[in-house]
């Protein structure tokens, strides 16, 4: 349990770190979003760069790690949606913000780093391939299903799936992170080290995106608040800390996963709700408050499901 706690702890602690850098004024908000913007821009996809393009793969194939972890994301979103819907009489646009937040890891700002620190380089490649499709297919599934919620609550003409995934795929070959991981996917394919002198360069990079990842989110969160969605929020907090890395790790078994990726994509699925359903929520202008308060409550709580997940597979 030491252990586990010496390598769990301080992802939380970098975290109230930044958060406290706010609330106690010694920097602005502003730096958060500032730090945030170099994490996601810079940082993070030189990280994924070097690790797919260094990465021994073993000729294995990627598709046993997507099941996995999507069974845990289907599981997760249906039960979000039918909890903000059936149980606490929400409507489908929420619902569908439910389902999002129930579904969607922060494997970004926290799941890269916690993976790091307990499973080492094969969970990382493990993440690599893992985020070379969570990110386009969560943003375009998410963006869709909302959409049709919105067409059918208000009854405004839908602007059509095609175009909607359209727009959202162009917006996405634009992302750094999927820009990272395909600079890596090519230098893979065509073989050979990189150069070390550059491999050298990026790894510096990439070596500050696991700790000011955490500050950044810590610094973000002073913005968001429980806003009345106590009992939601805790609600959908519990499927996404508890039954989502249950159903990964099932799933995980039933296929023959190894035992550090089995460790990744449960400690992944295990991390708190991301700021995407955040971001959701505000592009429709709906579930803001719901959203807010699921990315700040289970992020509070996360240290605890985090260190027992981590316990139990570690």
């Amino acid at each position: 349990m030491t252990a586990i706690a010496q390598d769990v702890l301080p992802i939380f602690i970098l975290i109230l770190f930044g958060f406290l850098l706010v609330r106690l004024k010694i920097l602005s908000a502003s730096v958060g979003d500032g730090l945030g913007a170099f994490v996601f821009n810079v940082a993070v996809p030189m990280l994924l760069f070097r690790t797919i393009a260094n990465a021994d793969f073993h000729g294995a194939s990627p598709f046993r790690l997507w099941i996995s972890y999507f069974a845990g994301v289907l599981v997760a979103w249906t039960i979000g949606h039918l909890i903000a819907t059936r149980l606490f009489g929400r409507d489908r646009r929420e619902g569908v913000l439910a389902g999002v937040s129930s579904a969607f890891a922060n494997n970004v700002f926290i799941g890269l780093p916690l993976v790091e620190r307990t499973v080492g380089p094969e969970g990382i490649v493990a993440m690599s391939i893992l985020l070379a499709i969570h990110l386009p297919l969560m943003m375009i599934i998410g963006t869709v299903l909302m959409e049709r919620a919105e067409q059918k609550t208000s009854g405004q003409p839908s602007h059509g799936i095609l175009a909607v995934s359209r727009q959202v795929g162009l917006n996405l070959l634009r992302n750094p992170l999927v820009i990272g991981l395909i600079a890596g996917m090519v230098v893979q394919i065509i073989g050979g080290p990189l150069p070390k002198m550059i491999d050298g360069l990026v790894g510096q990079v990439a070596g500050t995106a696991a700790p000011l990842a955490l500050i950044s989110l810590g610094m973000t969160l002073n913005k968001y608040g429980m806003l009345g969605n106590v009992r939601i929020a805790g609600t959908i907090s519990t499927v996404k800390l508890v039954v989502m890395p249950a159903s990964v790790w099932l799933t995980s078994h039933l296929l023959g996963l190894s035992p550090q990726w089995t460790a990744a994509l449960v400690l992944t699925s295990s991390v708190p709700t991301g700021i995407n359903a955040w971001l959701i929520a505000n592009r429709f202008g709906v579930g803001q408050g719901l959203a807010a308060s699921v990315i700040t409550l289970s992020t509070a709580v996360g240290v605890l499901s985090v260190s027992l997940w981590a316990l139990l597979l570690l």
